[in-house]
């Protein structure tokens, strides 16, 4: 899966706002702006559970690390979600990044490129983190490393002075990050861009070692496609655990695009000095200039490195395996294994010798009859495939089988990632092993857009998310099976006909060919129809801020990214334009937001929010005939809405009142009650700028409507990501505004919340997306 910047969506913000009566006005009517009363302390509560709605993976875990000496203890890190800790007593993974230390504006550090345990300590655990290693100019963007003494559950972190990129290509090599096996506080950090680092005092200061001072220019990183490599990994020549002694010989795997560019001379360098200074080793001819995803060492001094010819995810081959003698065998090379159906993407060895058993993950295959898990009982003498066509997972991201490992504690439990998160094996020596996906509670999908039904429908939501598509979920602990397809898709956009919910509109993206298409069911999801045309600008322009609603049955008007807006009648056998102004350029994907006016679905409100923070003020628009014709609204004028990108903005009706329609601007709160002839902006939402690390956190940048409180003086509970006085958070209000409570708190944070709804049969129910971690709901 090929998580792109656009499917991480910036932390994102909330504040609610004042007035609850409905009525309607003349949209175009002018209206001077008001400021709501001060903040009071009337609404209270706050959710008391946070559970992972039921997918199952879904994302690309990208290597899973084994305590070496305690059994069942484990992690696995993802490129966007962060990490997760395996609990082995009821076969469950716990997400271990959602809170303190990767708090909101920071969703970048849910991006993990790298896990070490300390071997004499199995309570503490580092990650590395950091999902890019630099801009789209080639600037650096360094990473941070969080340590924990108690297996995640809190955190302290120190800043690197090197980039790090867990959702960069390559991202499954490692692990880069490698502790002293008898002198853990020793840690070295294979960088992308910057050479190999070295700490002595766990992590909190680093230094270049002499391997290599270069560190890469922006120019130079263009110039490799913004697709750096550069040192894979070390590998100790010490099969000890602790004692204090300094291990002193080390070798270094290096990307060929830092060779190059370092001017060294191998793939491959040692160190006799504990990383002061580096020798060449040669590697054999057939692999010179290979890289290598994954090397592992076993108790007898050998040492077994899988070589392939590119980089990447399911990247192709041919691959190599080799066994590597080390100082213990005078440096000595035997291949193992070949393939070129595919390439290599890891190893992993239980035992040594004659009789050591070697599980080598096949990368880059596609179909059955192809490699996925060669495996052998004597040492790489012969193999036999394990896993394919034997119950084995066979779809979407079969090809990224980047990472292997069997067990220290049970050679016949070998487990492998790919990019909809991991398989396993319990008899990897039958003749045939049966495999299953021990995803449980690893959640890691992307939501892009999220609606909720009427009460009373017979689903929860729909749910629009890149790489697995529009799917309609009917329970909340069970992997949703109503999608308009299954082809690897981006799902944009959807919406649900408030009068008829079993009526569903989606607009997705099919990602192998690029090609736009549209849906429709009308029987609540079991079946859909692919809309026959797609209206202007879709074909074209496939990103994700995009939105589509239906007024009645046949009907929908759907806003592609960047283009005028479109309406149908007929279920898309036709489209006519609607007379909204061009979206001007501004540097940045953008598009309307639209909203149907529930009491009555002739009206449509669509919310440009001009698209970026340096562009024109926001505007809203209003129509009258269910979508066809939009007239501006000048109190939309007048409230000077700031200008900010379509993901940091959000659109919300109130389906009880006519008329009621809340705005979060990236800035502040908008309330009105006249169908946006004017607005109240809300106090106390305010952006807070960013600070050292900590990005920029939106005062209010989503804004969702769910089930009112019993016996509350409003129709709706409102609910804002945002940061109000200050203080980021969710906040809630039972007043339409009048007061607010903090609704979430610090550690439940998931680095920001991208997109959130509110559910209609439940109070204080809302489901939200966090920063690679798939759908949450509260309780």
């Amino acid at each position: 899966m090929n998580r792109k910047h656009s499917l991480v969506i910036p932390a994102l913000f909330a504040a609610l706002l004042a007035g609850c009566s409905g009525g309607s006005s003349t949209p175009g009517a002018s209206s001077p702006v008001a400021t709501a009363g001060p903040v009071m302390a009337a609404t209270v509560g706050s959710a008391t559970a946070y559970t992972s709605v039921k997918w199952g993976g879904g994302g690309y875990v990208t290597g899973l690390v084994y305590h070496p000496t305690s059994a069942n203890v484990m992690y696995a890190r993802t490129d966007i979600g962060g990490a997760y800790r395996w609990n082995n007593s009821n076969g469950s993974w716990t997400p271990v990044t959602d809170g303190i230390g990767f708090n909101a504006g920071e969703s970048t550090y849910h991006g993990v490129e790298s896990v070490a345990l300390d071997p004499t300590n199995d309570n503490k655990v580092y990650l590395v983190t950091g999902m890019y290693s630099h801009d789209w100019q080639g600037n650096p963007i360094n990473g941070r490393i969080y340590v924990s003494g108690d297996r995640g559950d809190t955190w302290s972190h120190y800043d690197l002075p090197f980039p790090v990129g867990g959702n960069e290509n390559a991202r499954a090599v490692g692990e880069r990050l490698k502790l002293d096996p008898t002198n853990p506080s020793t840690m070295f950090y294979a960088s992308r861009t910057a050479g190999l680092w070295k700490s002595t005092n766990s992590g909190q200061t680093w230094t270049q070692t002499g391997l290599s001072s270069k560190v890469l220019s922006a120019s130079e990183i263009q110039a490799l496609g913004n697709a750096p490599v550069g040192v894979e990994q070390i590998i100790f020549d010490n099969s000890n655990v602790g004692g204090g002694a300094t291990t002193w010989i080390m070798y270094a795997a290096i990307a060929p695009d830092y060779v190059q560019k370092a001017g060294l001379t191998s793939t491959l360098y040692k160190s006799v000095n504990g990383g002061s200074s580096w020798t060449p080793v040669s590697v054999p001819s057939n692999v010179a200039g290979y890289y290598v995803p994954h090397a592992v060492r076993t108790s007898d001094g050998n040492y077994y490195i899988a070589f392939n010819k590119t980089a990447g995810q399911g990247a192709g081959g041919p691959g190599y395996l080799y066994r590597f003698g080390g100082v213990t065998f005078g440096e000595t090379w035997t291949q193992l294994a070949t393939t070129t159906q595919g390439g290599y993407g890891g190893v992993s060895v239980y035992g040594n010798g004659s009789t050591a058993r070697i599980a080598l993950a096949v990368t880059g295959t596609w179909s059955a009859g192809q490699p996925v898990v060669q495996l052998s009982d004597n040492g790489g003498v012969t193999w036999r495939e394990i896993a394919d066509g034997m119950q084995h997972w066979g779809g979407g991201y079969r090809g990224w089988v980047d990472d292997i490992e069997i067990d220290p504690a049970n050679k016949d439990h070998i487990m492998h990632i790919h990019g909809g998160g991991v398989w396993e094996t319990w008899n990897a020596s039958a003749a045939n092993p049966s495999w299953d996906a021990p995803v449980n509670n690893l959640e890691e999908t992307a939501t892009l857009a999220l609606v909720t039904p009427p009460a009373g429908a017979s689903y929860k939501f729909v749910n629009s998310a890149g790489d697995i598509g529009t799917w309609v979920q009917t329970d909340l602990a069970a992997t949703p099976t109503r999608a308009p397809t299954s082809a690897w898709s981006n799902g944009n956009a959807a919406d649900v006909l408030w009068s008829d919910p079993t009526y569903i509109v989606s607009a997705g993206v099919i990602n192998s060919n690029a090609a736009a298409f549209g849906a429709w069911s009308g029987d609540g999801g079991n079946t859909w129809s692919n809309f026959a045309t797609l209206p202007a600008g879709a074909s074209a322009n496939t990103a994700e801020s995009a939105s589509i609603v239906t007024p009645f049955r046949n009907n929908a008007i759907w806003a592609p990214a960047n283009s005028v807006p479109s309406y149908t009648t007929n279920n898309g056998a036709s489209w006519t334009s609607t007379n909204l102004p061009a979206l001007a350029g501004v540097g940045l994907n953008r598009g309307y937001r639209l909203a149907v006016d529930r009491r009555n679905p002739n009206k449509v409100y669509a919310y440009d929010s001009g698209g970026a923070s340096w562009a024109t003020a926001g505007k809203v628009y209003v129509s009258t005939d269910g979508g066809h014709n939009f007239t501006l609204s000048q109190g939309s004028v007048s409230a000077n809405l700031a200008p900010n990108a379509w993901y940091a903005t959000s659109l919300a009706v109130n389906p009880n009142v006519e008329g009621d329609v809340w705005l979060a601007d990236g800035n502040a709160v908008y309330h009105s009650t006249n169908s946006g002839a004017s607005w109240t902006k809300l106090s106390g939402f305010g952006t807070i700028a960013g600070s050292g690390s900590t990005g920029q956190l939106q005062g209010a940048s989503v804004v969702a409507l769910g089930k009112a409180q019993t016996g509350s003086s409003y129709s709706a509970a409102v609910y804002v990501v945002g940061a109000m006085n200050g203080v980021w958070g969710v906040y809630h209000s039972d007043d339409g505004g009048a007061t607010w409570a903090r609704f979430n708190d610090d550690t439940h944070q998931y680095g920001g919340i991208g997109v959130m709804a509110g559910d209609w049969n439940t109070y204080g129910r809302i489901y939200f997306s966090g920063t690679g971690r798939g759908l949450i709901y509260t309780n």
